[in-house]
Formats: structure tokens, sequence, C-alpha cells
């Protein structure tokens, strides 16, 4: 348990836009942020981070909210998970005694998983570090590939004993229980026993972008061929390989810093290349490259450099993944290490300038790089030729850019030496199918009608009031602290002038009438400004954007968000837009009228129709009386100028 006064601290330390810009590349736009949102695909942003207010709002697929509930959507956390991380982040700390065996088993099964990685790499670590056997083969093995003690400590590597069960046995005694044990795939199930799958192997933790472990890497050391040489946790609810990159936790910030990503095969490639002070760089551990991995690279930089060994076979069987990353409109690098070097080797053998050098000089854009490869394999065969033509006209055919397409059109035509206008033909012919292709799958059907039923009426999408309320709540919200200043006269009759909140005022007046919200969460945030006005108290925009009940801060983050800025220029051209806060009392005044209006026009039928059910003759004079008085008003707001009804 979290206690409260640790909440609020965390989230008042918490700055919204230090905590996204780890997930997410954040360009300025006037006062606000904006990037590409990471809740669905976007080629253009429309997710928004506004510093000042502490909240980020997605104009695409609407998700908002403060640090925590960010956190929360991006990681899949729960509410105190997002706490613990905000905190970790802040340097906050926690004060939670530990948890018993029986708590452990109580957890979501989510946090149970994430909790057994953690103690697995804490295990695997101590076990490098602290026991013999850790030292002389695993220790050994990581020295033997230069890697310092304190490298070996940022990449938590590890060891697993040779004994078949010694993790197993730990952990069950520790609380935790087979299934997770199996469903994590740290275990694995043999003639109803228990049995590492990690053992006499060194262990990489492969780690998320919040740093949490999600899986492992082990690699065996002895020379035996029927085992794999590499072994990956299998996929679960928390690891998906797909989605997964090997050292994107420790290289995000770099990446964002230097606009490029370094993409490898393998984990002491990752992990060489930092040891050197080049951190920009993950692998894709050995599979293919994905969509869900080149899009989770794009929230960072649009550039991405692969390093390839000398293998040429390898290169061509990744030249296909490589397609996919043009395909999301990023540009795409190659460098060639020399025959006999991959990243990790060339690394250890060279100094950092020299590798910073080498990869600087030796990048090819991948279009270049992919014909010249097909060149060769083709030398003089027409018939290998044509064939290659088609396959680079195909590439370019998947860039989204125009411009960037012409212009490989002019750079293969010379390599290729084939006329620019061919290559521009058989182009248009490939984006014409698939444009036609996207139309008629895109095309919807026409609505079938029956002639014999009638079409009902649309019903209204929100109850009478509900925009008029959702008005005031915004002016709460926006400027409920502010101070309206009024022209009034002294007890002697002097002039004076009346100080008044934005909260006292608009609440005084609902009062007057006694007018009431009718939707829920207004009333609610009615409610809070209600309460806290009588202890001469007025809540700040955080305490509604981090409140507890989901609808509240919701609604509370949708009325802060502003999709658009009034533009500096039109001040540059002497021409001054008026804002709401500098017109504040005349739109307090409006939205007060208009609402008012509203609710007489909806109950004002509902008056009429009670008199024609009523019993008596009094209960007719009364309901009379009220109907008049509501029409009356009702006439002398309608005179008023400047007052607008939107339904």
């Amino acid at each position: 348990m979290i206690p409260p006064h640790t909440i609020s601290s965390v989230l008042e330390t918490a700055r919204i836009e230090e905590v996204v810009s780890d997930f997410v590349s954040l360009k300025r736009r006037g006062s606000n942020l904006i990037g590409l949102c990471p809740f669905h695909q976007e080629k253009t942003p429309s997710f928004s981070v506004s510093p000042s207010k502490g909240i980020f709002k997605c104009f695409g697929c609407g998700k908002g909210g403060d640090a925590a509930k960010f956190v929360m959507e991006h990681e899949h956390y729960s509410y105190p998970e997002a706490i613990r991380y905000l905190a970790k982040k802040y340097n906050i700390e926690i004060e939670e005694r530990e948890q018993t065996p029986e708590e452990i088993v109580a957890m979501n099964e989510r946090e149970r998983m994430f909790n057994l990685n953690d103690f697995a790499g804490k295990y695997y670590a101590s076990t490098l570090l602290e026991t013999n056997e850790g030292r002389s083969i695993g220790l050994s093995y990581f020295k033997g590939r230069d890697f310092r003690e304190s490298t070996i400590q940022k990449f938590m590597l590890g060891y697993s004993f040779e004994r078949r069960d010694a993790f197993c046995q730990h952990a069950l005694q520790n609380g935790y229980s087979e299934e997770i044990l199996l469903k994590t795939g740290l275990a694995i199930s043999h003639d109803n026993k228990l049995f590492d799958r990690f053992f006499a192997r060194v262990i990489f933790p492969i780690h998320n972008l919040t740093g949490k472990i999600i899986g492992f890497g082990g690699r065996i050391l002895d020379q035996t061929k029927s085992k794999a040489k590499y072994l990956n946790s299998p996929e679960s609810e928390i690891y998906i390989k797909s989605k997964s990159l090997y050292g994107i936790f420790y290289a995000k910030n770099a990446i964002a810093k230097s606009d490029n990503c370094l993409l490898v095969e393998g984990y002491t490639d990752v992990i060489s290349m930092h040891q050197a002070g080049i951190e920009n760089v993950v692998a894709s551990s050995g599979t293919s490259l994905t969509v869900d991995q080149i899009r989770m690279i794009k929230r960072y930089t649009d550039n991405i450099t692969i390093l390839f060994d000398g293998d040429k076979a390898g290169i061509a069987a990744s030249l296909r993944g490589i397609d996919l990353i043009l395909e999301e409109g990023m540009n795409v690098r190659v460098v060639l290490f020399p025959d006999g070097s991959d990243p990790d080797s060339f690394v250890r053998e060279h100094r950092t300038t020299e590798v910073e050098e080498f990869i600087s000089n030796q990048s090819k854009d991948f279009i270049s790089f992919k014909t010249g490869l097909l060149l060769e394999e083709a030398e003089n065969d027409p018939i290998k030729k044509a064939g290659l033509v088609k396959e680079i006209v195909q590439t370019i055919a998947l860039i989204p850019d125009a411009i960037y397409r012409s212009v490989y059109v002019k750079t293969c035509s010379k390599m290729l030496d084939v006329e620019e206008l061919t290559l521009m033909n058989e182009l248009n012919k490939l984006l014409r199918g698939k444009l036609r292709k996207q139309l008629g799958s895109d095309l919807p059907q026409p609505p079938v009608e029956s002639p014999e039923q009638p079409r009902e009426a649309p019903k209204p999408e929100f109850p009478a009031g509900y925009h008029q309320e959702r008005e005031l709540i915004k002016l709460l919200l926006h400027y409920g602290r502010e101070e309206l200043l009024q022209d009034t006269t002294d007890e002697q009759g002097y002039p004076a002038v009346y100080r008044e909140t934005v909260v006292k005022n608009i609440l005084d007046e609902l009062a007057v009438d006694k007018l009431e919200f009718d939707h829920p969460t207004h009333r609610k945030i009615l409610l809070i400004f209600k309460e806290n006005l009588e202890k001469e108290e007025v809540p700040n925009e955080k305490h509604f954007t981090s409140h507890p009940e989901p609808d509240i801060s919701t609604l509370a983050v949708d009325v802060l968000s502003d999709r658009y800025e009034l533009s500096k220029n039109w001040e540059k051209h002497k021409i001054f837009v008026k804002t709401e806060k500098e017109d504040l009392k005349q739109s307090i005044d409006r939205a007060l009228l208009t609402y008012r209006r509203v609710v007489l026009e909806a109950k004002l039928p509902l008056i009429a129709q009670a008199i024609k059910e009523a019993g008596n003759d009094d209960d007719i004079a009364i309901l009379l009386h009220q109907y008049q008085e509501m029409k009356n008003l009702q006439i002398k707001i309608s005179k008023i100028p400047g007052i607008v009804i939107t339904k």
C-alpha cells in the first residue's frame, strides 16, 4: 500500500513532458509539445502535451490524462505500478514493506510475471558476481569479451547454475508458484518436475521501454552442437518478440538526441557499442524486423542505420524486412563491416572515434546499397538484370513521399543504366495498381433501404443542457482561481470594487435559480468545487486531471486540452484578438445565460404537460404561475444580445 502523501508527492514532482519524452519524440509548438501518438498509428502528429497543465491529449484516438495515466496506458500498468515507476524515475522513496508469499499470490497475473522476472534478474546477477561457479564460468566469459564490471552491472548480466533446478527451487521457496514459473518461461516441466530453462548459461535480461524485465536470453558456454547457442524466453503476456528490441530502454534517449538509431543483430553488439560510448543502438535479437519494432523506433527518430557484418547471405535474407522500414516513411542507411568483422569485434578492435568515423563514412542509403548488391549478383545476365529492375522499382514504390521516390528513380537510373522514363513508367504502374487495390477495399457499400420501413428520427446525442454544463465546467477548471473585479458601492454609497473568484461567481449564480447539473460527472465536479469553497479553497487543475475517479480525470483532461493555439503572427501584423481570459466576465455571463435558457426550454414542455394532467385547481394555479415565471424569464434572456444556443 502506497501512502496518499507519497502519491501526492510523486504526482506533484512528475513533469509530464519528461515522462512522455521517454517514449515519444516531442517537438515544440507554441506553449505545447507535439508528437506521433504511441496509442494508435498515425503519420501526422495529433498527440499533444501541455507542460503548464501537466496533461497529455491525443486528438486522434481521444486518450488523455496526467503522467500516471500515460504510464498506465502505455505500459498497461495498474495505478500503484505507475506511481512506483514515477517514484523511481524521480528518486522518490516509497516506504513499502516486503511482500509476503500470500500477497504475491494475490497480485494480478501481469504484476506477478513482472515481479518474478525482477526477482530472477537479481538472482542471476548475484549468482554471476557472488558465487564461485558464477565468477569462474560466467564472469570469465564476459571478461573475455572485454566487458567491464560497470557494463555488466548496467545491463544486469547474469549466470544460471549448472544444476538444472537451482533457480526453480529458489523461486518456490520464496513464494512463487509453479504456474507463474511456467508462464514466464523461466521453468519447463518434464515428467511432472520443474527444471530451469536457462541452466548452465550466461543471462541477458531483456527490458521494455520503462526498464522492466520482460524476458531473458541465455547463451550456452560449452560447444555441444546438439544444444542451441542462444535460448530466449518464450512469448508470454508481457514478452512479445515482435514488439521488443534489445537495449531500447538504454538507447531511447540517445536515439532521440542523435536523431538516428543504429540497428544490430545480437546482444553483445549492443553491449560493446554502449561500452564504447555509442548508445543509440538496439538489436532485433536475431529475428526478422517487424512493423511493431520499426514503429517503436519511429517514436524517437525517422532515421535508421543498419550495421551488417560481411556475411552477404545474411544481408540478402534481411532485405525484405528493411523494405518495411521504407513503407513506414523512414530513412534507411546501411553500413557493411569488413569480412570477418561484426559490430562487437570491430568496436573492441578500434577506438570509439574510429568506429564513429567508419559508420559515418561507410553508410549508404538503402536503395543504392540494395541496387549495388543485386547488380553484383546479376552480373551480365540480362534476365537477372530485368528482374533486378522490377525488384528495385517495387522497393521505391514503398516510399510514401513522392519527392523521395523521384530522387531514387534518378539515382537508380544511373546505377542500372536504364532510362529514367522507363523506371518512372514502371513505378507509376505499380502505384496505380496499389491505389486501385486500396480504393476497391476502402469504398463503402451503398446502404440497403427498405421502402416499407419508415426511418426513425435520429436521437439526440446529448441531453438538453449537456454542452452548456460542459462549457461552465470548462470555465471553472480553466479559471476557477481567477478573480473577477466588479464595480459596486460601499456602505456609505461611495464607488468601490468587489472581488470574487470565478468559482464563487458561477456557484452563486447557479444557486439563485436553484440550478443543478444533470450529467453525473458534471455534478461530481461541481460538488468538489462547492465543498472546497466552503473551506475557502479552490482546487487546482491537477486535482481534477489526477483524480482517482476515471470519469472526472478524463473529462478534466478533455476540457483543458486545446487543440489549436492563437498564432503570435497576428500581433506582428498589428491584429489583436481578445482571448477568453481577457473577456472572462462576459464569457461567464454568456455561458450562464445560455445555460439558463436551455434549461428553461427543456422544463417548459414538462410543466405544460403537468398542467394538463393536474387533478385540482390549486395545483393548476401553482403550475401556471411557475410556467408564466419561466416564460417571462425566457423572453427576457432571449432579448439579451450575443446569446447562442448549442444543441
